[in-house]
């Protein structure tokens, strides 16, 4: 048995003012720039409660099930406009691991789910299967049903909303052989009731996405030496919040690689790292409304991304015996070559002008000690500061 329970408390005080050169309020009698003006205090409760069961049922298979409750409450007063979401929200699942043949196990799940603000109830269906095509090998499929809430800026305006949904497809291959692993897989998800914001708020939206993914690691070929490449092509298009019809997000890159070389030396206990990140250019738009209905004025893809970073990591904790206690320090600064990234573009109010997106800064550095006590979590920081 698993008891779990959380509990936070978020609070926010924000007030925006439109300003002149000397940094006093204006007036401007213009909507689109006066509306620039708001004050918001806004506060947020979170209660939830978790419990899970798990039983064998002879070999390696096993039962599952469980349930959890989410208490939340949101209230915002926005200038004068005040609101107040309260949702309770109740959740039952069940999954097995049942091994058919000593080489095919599968997985199967359900979950059923009520939110009282929205007064709806779903039930989502999972299955997975794997199957070993040798020794170190196997490959699985999934499909399963996932439901979210909409977000909460968007049931300010109606609670009478449903959840989103998407169904999953997968395919995966991965072998593991003498220090390496290949893994490949190919994905397919359909989104339905997605939010539309524009003309009013609905679940009227929809979507796919479409794509595979390539990842090698290699700890075996060079002495002291590891590398990893991953890769992933993504398609993907929806129609929700005000698109005009199915765009790809500006979120959505069709490429993306990244190639990290970890190289260690022993008699120092220091390691040099490297990674290199590529991505394709992501999508943006400028919508104006006319005519009653959003029309793209603009719109295409920023530049390619690319990023060189570098890291060194001293683990003097290696090598000894019975440590009690390991430590990293680890220092990294990323953007090697200080390349002119741009996420986006914003637009002024009539489009005339167009502003690129930048980071603050063309280069991040980080230097930090990282302590664990007992357990030796010496890879888990450098691998996740890379």
């Amino acid at each position: 048995m698993i008891l779990g329970a959380a509990f936070s408390i978020n609070k926010d005080d924000i007030q925006q003012q439109i300003q002149d050169a000397e940094n006093i309020p204006v007036t401007t009698n213009k909507p689109f720039i006066d509306g620039k003006n708001f004050t918001l205090n806004h506060r947020q409760d979170f209660a939830a409660l978790r419990t899970v069961f798990e039983k064998r049922i002879g070999g390696g298979n096993f039962i599952r099930f469980g349930s959890e409750y989410w208490y939340s409450k949101d209230k915002s007063l926005y200038n004068i406009y005040t609101t107040n979401l309260i949702d309770n929200y109740n959740a039952v699942f069940g999954e097995a691991d049942i091994y058919i043949t000593n080489a095919l196990a599968a997985k199967v799940g359900t979950r059923f789910e009520y939110s009282s603000i929205l007064g709806k109830a779903n039930i989502a269906p999972r299955l997975s299967l794997a199957y070993k095509t040798g020794k170190e090998a196997q490959v699985s499929a999934a499909y399963g049903i996932f439901y979210q809430k909409p977000e909460n800026n968007e049931m300010i305006y109606t609670t009478q909303l449903g959840y989103t949904k998407a169904t999953h497809y997968i395919i995966n291959y991965q072998k593991t052989s003498n220090n390496r692993i290949f893994r490949t897989e190919l994905f397919y998800k359909k989104y339905d009731d997605l939010i539309k914001t524009f003309p009013i708020t609905s679940n009227s939206g929809d979507g796919y996405a479409q794509g595979f993914e390539f990842f090698w690691r290699d700890k075996k070929t060079f002495k002291n030496f590891d590398y990893w490449l991953s890769y992933s092509y993504l398609d993907t298009k929806r129609d929700y919040q005000n698109f005009p019809g199915k765009l790809s997000p500006n979120f959505a890159a069709y490429h993306t690689a990244s190639l990290v070389t970890k190289r260690f030396v022993t008699k120092i206990k220091t390691g040099f790292n490297l990674t290199y990140s590529y991505a394709t250019g992501r999508p943006y738009y400028n919508f104006q409304l006319s005519n009653g209905k959003y029309n793209i004025a603009d719109q295409g893809r920023t530049k390619d991304y690319h990023s060189l970073g570098f890291s060194v990591n001293w683990v003097p904790s290696v090598g000894k015996q019975n440590a009690k206690a390991f430590w990293v320090l680890f220092a990294s600064v990323n953007n090697v070559l200080g390349s002119n990234q741009i996420y986006n573009y914003n637009y002024s109010y009539n489009g005339l002008i167009k502003q690129a997106v930048n980071p603050p800064a063309r280069r991040f550095y980080f230097i930090g000690v990282f302590l664990s006590l007992g357990v030796d979590r010496s890879d888990d920081a450098i691998n996740n500061n890379l």
